[in-house]
């Protein structure tokens, strides 16, 4: 390894450079090998890949196909395949094109290398406005009114695979030569193949070398040669032992109790998916509680020891942030701006921790990079007090509004009943009913899924939700043009810049249950505010300041709670288990829509958005393993 790979660690993104032949065909210098063949890549993405699998042919009559890809490289796999699919699988069927790539391109050197392919200008153009930035882990990116999701695995091949959660139909093995780049056809890659394949699963590759073939069949595949493509006498297919089985047939409705950022995001996740959804809220509104603040902050969580919340919430920042964008392209969602935030060192740490940090990392520009006074105060438009972080892909948003467009872009399947008050959860016959005080079902579906904070532990006793409500005061402070604000900025408390004429300051975290804002609190962050930015509160009276108070549902290792709640999921004779999204805390913004997307994906039986370790980490029966033993 490297000193370079040491630094920035094992699970290092590097781009790509984009390099050509003198014939003009992409070509790789670290690997010294090309990207696709001189002649005919469309052609052979096509015969290999496509045709190798038996495809369109495989996909008739199923709701859901699985490809998974060793090597993104250019994406013409991708096009071709997902060209293919508009014209030949079912209108609702959902293709998952899960695909890894240690050197990605950035966007602007797919637009060059892409625009050798016009019939798939359309295409290409949808998947570079989407494009992730070069950061490890996974991005999941959704096209064609989620007919479409593209998983993109950015890190080494063997270790990304060995954290995925997927039964894949088809294998796409389309890395560097064997001799250029053993690690994509090595033993251990294969054995994670196997461990995805689902029954019956098929493989095709251009590749015929003694040693991929002999790793493919050492897992279990039987191999076939066929006639390659061009100038290669052959390639190779497989196919996994099994028979496909057939989705169960299930009706697909779901209850869920809550409609603030989880409860929203959850609904809109799952109608996107053809759910039903029932929806019982206790306000008559939807986000009167914790996400009804007027304005709020989405910001990732960074560390020296990039623990599971830093990097969940850096998979979580970009997934919001092409959740949020769909909302405003659907003309949903008004107030989000993905206009960069500040977030300044704090006076009681190391000053040169900040840079330690990205230093041990080696985050791209594009997510965060260090800043001193003078270009963190031109950014936000007033003095700042300290160096700090600027993360360029955050923002700011309306979390209610947010929440409402959530409800509206499916709103034909979302069935919302405000202002009604689930006392509890039962289930009946394999379904699971939120019933009011008297035991009257106010809604029932098969599915159930608490999204309703600090209710979630109280509906479901038994199951170890160690939740605490944490008190938080924003301060709207007045709108003054002497006061410009161009972006979020954060030190112990935020800022956000005004909206109908006001700033949000907060939050304070408290454990008392005053539910009126308080004068003294008005003050912390008065006083938070001046240590950000100097001279911002200058003549404001903390006395006659509006605010607002919510409660937030926290965990003791702050970290989200997501998955099937441990004590219900095995009651009601057969019912599916109970989810729960909850325990978002401070970060609820950052975490609802990829979480939701999590929980959505599980209940499909689809691959998941995010890494087996951190779906773990959060999650329910974390807490019953941490349990002590009883003597």
């Amino acid at each position: 390894m490297s000193a370079g790979e040491d630094r920035i660690g094992s699970d290092a993104v590097t781009p790509a450079g984009i390099e050509f032949t003198e014939a003009g065909v992409p070509w790789s210098a670290r690997y010294g090998d090309l990207y696709h063949p001189a002649e005919g890549a469309i052609g052979q993405s096509r015969h290999v890949f496509l045709e190798g699998n038996a495809l369109p042919e495989r996909w008739q009559g199923r709701q859901r196909f699985v490809i998974v890809e060793t090597g993104f490289g250019t994406g013409l796999n991708f096009l071709a395949t997902w060209a293919r699919w508009r014209e030949d699988a079912p209108r609702e069927a959902r293709l998952h094109y899960v695909s890894a790539e240690r050197h990605p391109f950035v966007a602007a050197d797919l637009a060059r290398l892409h625009g050798r392919w016009p019939q798939f200008a359309p295409l290409s153009a949808r998947l570079r406005r989407a494009w992730p930035l070069p950061l490890p882990g996974f991005h999941r990116l959704c096209f064609d009114d989620e007919r479409v999701a593209l998983t993109l695995l950015f890190g080494d091949a063997t270790r990304m695979l060995a954290r995925l959660s997927a039964h894949a139909d088809a294998f796409y093995l389309d890395g560097f030569s064997p001799a250029r780049n053993p690690q994509m056809w090595c033993e251990p890659l294969c054995l994670e193949l196997a461990r995805l394949a689902a029954p019956g699963a098929s493989l095709a590759t251009w590749s015929v070398a003694a040693e991929v073939r002999a790793n493919l069949a050492r897992v279990g595949f039987a191999l076939e040669k066929r006639p390659g493509f061009g100038g290669k006498r052959e390639m190779l297919v497989g196919r996994y032992p099994g028979e496909p089985e057939p989705a169960p047939e299930r009706e697909r409705r779901v209850l869920i109790v809550g409609a603030g950022m989880a409860g929203s995001c959850c609904a809109d996740r799952l109608a996107a998916r053809g759910w039903e959804v029932e929806l019982v809220e206790r306000h008559a509104r939807p986000a009167r509680e914790a996400s009804g603040n007027a304005t709020g902050v989405l910001l990732p969580l960074v560390n020296l020891a990039d623990t599971p919340a830093a990097r969940l919430s850096r998979a979580a920042l970009l997934y919001a942030s092409r959740h949020l964008d769909a909302l405003c392209e659907a003309g949903l969602l008004e107030l989000w701006r993905r206009s960069g935030v500040l977030q300044l060192a704090r006076e009681d740490l190391d000053p040169q921790r900040h840079e330690r940090i990205l230093e041990r990392h080696g985050f791209c520009p594009g997510f965060a990079r260090n800043v001193d006074i003078a270009e963190a105060s031109d950014l936000a438009g007033w003095r700042v007090a300290a160096p700090g972080w600027w993360f360029p892909a955050a923002g700011w948003l309306a979390p209610r509004e947010a929440c409402e467009a959530n409800l509206r872009r499916h709103a034909g399947r979302i069935h919302a009943r405000f202002g009604q008050q689930v006392a509890g959860l039962a289930c009946v016959g394999g379904r699971w009913s939120a019933c009011d005080a008297g035991g009257k079902p106010i809604a029932s579906a098969p599915v159930a899924v608490l999204a309703n904070a600090m209710d979630s532990a109280r509906m479901a006793p038994g199951c170890a939700l160690p939740l605490t409500a944490a008190r938080g005061q924003v301060s709207h402070l007045p709108q003054n043009e002497a006061r410009p604000l161009a972006l979020p900025v954060c030190r112990r408390g935020y800022i956000t810049p005004a909206a109908a004429g006001l700033h949000g300051v907060g939050a304070t975290f408290d454990f008392d249950e005053e539910r009126s804002p308080r004068a003294s609190d008005h003050r912390i962050n008065l006083e938070r505010l001046e240590a950000m930015l100097p001279g911002f509160s200058q003549g404001v009276d903390p006395d006659r300041l509006d605010g607002r108070v919510s409660f937030r549902a926290t965990t003791p290792d702050r970290l989200p709670i997501a998955g099937a709640l441990p004590g219900l999921a095995t009651a009601g004779g057969g019912a599916q288990p109970a989810q729960v999204l909850s325990g978002l805390g401070a970060r609820g913004l950052v975490w609802a829509a990829l979480l939701a997307e999590l929980l959505a994906s599980r209940l499909d039986r689809e691959p998941l958005p995010v890494e087996a370790g951190l779906a773990a980490a959060i999650e329910p029966a974390r807490f019953l393993r941490r349990r002590p033993q009883e003597s």
